[in-house]
């Protein structure tokens, strides 16, 4: 049984992780784009549209962490892009995504406008 209760704790974690990168499950709420837990993102005025790369690296991620893109194409306004380790990123209208590790519940938004640079995806 107990193996059972594991499996399916696993299986469960497997489907949120999927269900969480999978840009459709984007959305918008009160304004602001949110992902399927309701945690706010982010972009950064460091990162170029476009570019196909992200400013923030090393420490940064620690506090700001890249939202995870799915395999295959991507309808826009989403794309993705590919970090030095190798993993896809999600962007929005060019620009790649992020959280925050100080936002702690769904709908903080504790990371705009940190140091005039971090915004909340309003459009």
């Amino acid at each position: 049984m107990k193996l059972f209760q594991l499996g399916f704790a696993a299986a469960c974690l497997l489907a949120g992780s999927a269900y969480a990168a999978d840009p459709m499950h984007l959305m918008k709420k009160d304004g602001v784009l949110v992902d399927p837990a309701g945690m706010t993102v982010y972009t950064f005025d460091k990162d170029e549209a476009n570019s196909g790369k992200s400013a923030c690296v090393d420490g940064c991620l620690t506090a700001w962490p890249a939202v995870k893109a799915p395999a295959g194409d991507l309808a826009a306004p989403y794309s993705a892009i590919t970090r030095p380790d190798g993993t896809r990123q999600l962007a929005y209208n060019g620009k790649p995504l992020y959280t925050f590790v100080k936002d702690k519940k769904a709908g903080d938004k504790a990371g705009d406008k940190v140091k005039d640079v971090w915004h909340v995806v309003t459009d």
